[in-house]
């Protein structure tokens, strides 16, 4: 997998509508209030962030990741307001199998905008042309329809369902599995 590129120097990214940048310590409070938000993190099994330093050690660890060749995870940001909106992120990087997870996250009142849809494929078209991966995986909650839908709309296939297999809140949560090879996006792209 040719991952020297993207963890020499930063890969940015750009859509039409938004920029995808690294995050930084500045970008704390813009997270903070994702990563705050009940709704926002119940949708992937988490619990919200307590405080503004929870926001600041998560980017820590954020950049640790990157340093480490671990993982890639981009600010969302318009591309006239350089103000995070939410995250995209490559994590469980494989080199040998060349694969990948793919995750994302927005800010509430950025749901329903067609943000996701317009930025996943710049990211998958990445992670499938520079990283040399030939399969990316992604695993919402089983509650999670959004999620699931705009992976269905971007051509991955539902490959699985764990059943019971987070335990969240009290409450076991079904693990939806999906995936889309190389060779697929390129005949969706042909």
């Amino acid at each position: 997998m040719p991952l020297d590129a993207a963890f020499s120097s930063f890969p940015v990214l750009s859509t039409n509508r938004f920029h995808l940048r690294q995050i930084q310590p500045c970008d704390a409070e813009a997270f903070f209030q994702i990563k705050s938000d009940p709704e926002v993190t119940h949708s992937y099994g988490r619990e919200p962030h307590p405080s503004l330093q929870a926001t600041e050690a998560w980017i820590q660890l954020i950049q640790y990741t990157y340093t480490q060749r671990d993982g890639i995870m981009w600010a969302i940001t318009f591309k006239n307001q350089d103000l995070p909106i939410g995250s995209c992120t490559y994590w469980h990087l494989d080199p040998e199998s060349h694969c990948a997870e793919i995750g994302y996250e927005l800010n509430r009142t950025a749901w329903g905008q067609g943000i996701m849809s317009e930025v996943l494929p710049i990211v998958i078209s990445y992670g499938f042309k520079e990283l040399g991966l030939n399969r990316i995986e992604a695993t919402p909650l089983g509650k999670n329809d959004k999620s699931s839908n705009v992976l269905v709309k971007l051509g991955f296939t539902h490959e699985g369902t764990l059943r019971q297999r987070v335990l969240f809140r009290d409450s076991y949560e079904d693990l939806i599995y999906f995936g889309l090879l190389k060779s697929e996006w390129i005949k969706a792209a042909a």
